[in-house]
């Protein structure tokens, strides 16, 4: 098996891993998971839409490769997810159910990601890895094609979490130590923006989740699926776990919040870096096919396959 590929099953099996630890820990507080879980280590069930949007971006990746603009993006799903939603979009965020309600009032990106007032949702980080995968050793390139993935469904902060995380699973895939792949996140987006200066508030208190907490969390705003935040809170975790996959994704997803998604994105960034075999065993084993509960479109296909094609396309 090539390098590229090792560490593109890493990546993906990571997210998915990260996403399942996370999910029922979603929306707690860290004392609330210590009470429960004490260290929450073991799957206990499956992923969420964050695995599952992965995919779907994976699926645009082979489809369009460099080529990939946000007419693009939007016409899939056009063709894709909005003939399949029939009724609830099951575990949809916010910045996806806009996107979708945007989409079906013949409103065109960026709008689409501009209409609704979760632009800087953490939808658009959650789906990041794919996008590093697709362009090994340059972050510039990830940032820029997921910004056409974002240009649909977000903006302004909600963009630059996902080009932070596109950026440094771009550097993780090249071998890149933690600090080195967390600069190139950070290198990705502006340095006055409100993500940035997130995770910039982050890093120094990496080992404290009170601390982090009091850094970073908004908690004047009613939902916890805020890019700045989470992405801060997973690159926190990530070098917490000095880029090992099962110490930064139960660090991260002893973070509460939107857990699913901090352990998602740690998840994707250390498995990027150490390969399909840094991912627990036991984890994998977990991991099945995508179900579809969300998006219909990707039941059936399981991320390790997705990988796979996206790592035949580099």
């Amino acid at each position: 098996m090539s390098l590229l590929k090792d560490r593109a099953r890493g990546c993906l099996l990571g997210l998915a891993a990260g996403d399942a630890l996370g999910a029922p820990a979603e929306n707690m507080e860290p004392a609330q998971i210590r009470e429960k879980w004490g260290r929450l280590t073991e799957i206990e069930g499956g992923g969420t839409d964050d695995t599952e949007y992965a995919i779907f971006a994976a699926s645009l990746l082979v489809r369009h490769g460099h080529d990939l603009t946000s007419v693009d993006v939007a016409d899939a799903y056009r063709r894709e997810i909005i003939p399949a939603v029939l009724g609830p979009m099951k575990g949809a965020g916010f910045s996806e159910l806009g996107t979708v309600s945007a989409l079906r009032r013949g409103l065109e990106p960026p709008m689409t990601g501009m209409i609704h007032a979760h632009g800087w949702s953490d939808g658009l980080a959650m789906r990041a890895a794919p996008y590093g995968i697709f362009c090994p050793g340059d972050p510039a390139e990830a940032a820029r094609l997921i910004e056409q993935d974002g240009l649909v469904s977000g903006e302004g902060e909600g963009i630059n979490g996902g080009r932070a995380v596109a950026a440094a699973v771009a550097v993780a895939m090249s071998g890149a130590g933690p600090d080195e792949v967390v600069s190139a996140g950070l290198s990705a987006i502006p340095q006055d923006s409100w993500t940035a200066r997130t995770i910039s508030r982050a890093l120094p208190l990496k080992d404290s989740p009170e601390g982090l907490h009091e850094a970073v969390v908004i908690r004047h705003y009613p939902w916890t699926d805020l890019a700045p935040e989470a992405v801060a809170l997973a690159f926190a975790a990530y070098l917490h776990g000095d880029g090992e996959v099962e110490e930064s994704v139960t660090y991260a997803v002893s973070l509460g919040r939107d857990a699913d998604t901090i352990g998602a994105i740690a998840g994707a960034v250390a498995g990027a870096g150490r390969g399909e075999a840094g991912v627990p065993g036991r984890w994998a084993d977990r991991i099945g096919p995508a179900t579809g509960k969300c998006l219909p479109v990707v039941a059936g296909k399981h991320v390790l396959d997705v990988a796979d094609e996206l790592a035949r396309r580099l």
